[in-house]
């Protein structure tokens, strides 16, 4: 089931975004971010535990995903792809475009947002902590 998170999951998300990103607390205020205006945050659950969560900054025009992520543990259920056709869904009508970044080793992610019509239409190198590059992808609405 997927539904717009609440304050109570944000444990649980904060766990699964530090599967992405090392310093997820320092970087996402998930708090804030339920409550302002641009955000929006949807959760995957499955018998009652949060496995799945996608964030995005929704300007009206222009969407940004920021995460998305799914627990290791129910990779390759298709989660991932009904959180992105759930947000998707969820934009408002006028959007014209949605943009995101992801390592460009991230092989999964990478197949992921091209099933989408995702493109890539710059690379940033060395973005990561690690060293590795960043695309940035865009996905023009229809």
């Amino acid at each position: 089931m997927i539904r717009k998170a609440n304050i109570y999951d944000i444990p649980r998300i904060n766990e699964l975004g530090s599967l992405l990103e090392e310093n997820f607390t320092k970087v996402y205020f998930v708090k804030e971010m339920l409550e302002d205006q641009v955000s929006k945050i949807y959760v995957y659950e499955k018998e009652d535990t949060v496995v799945g969560v996608i964030m995005a900054t929704d300007l009206v025009e222009t969407c940004d995903l920021l995460i998305l992520v799914v627990d290791p543990e129910y990779r390759n259920m298709g989660i991932a792809s009904n959180l992105m056709d759930y947000l998707i869904s969820e934009l408002d009508e006028n959007l014209k475009m949605i943009t995101l970044e992801v390592s460009a080793n991230n092989k999964e992610a990478l197949g992921l947002y091209d099933k989408f019509g995702f493109e890539v239409v710059n690379v940033r190198k060395k973005y990561y902590a690690n060293g590795d590059d960043a695309y940035l992808m865009a996905r023009e609405s229809e």
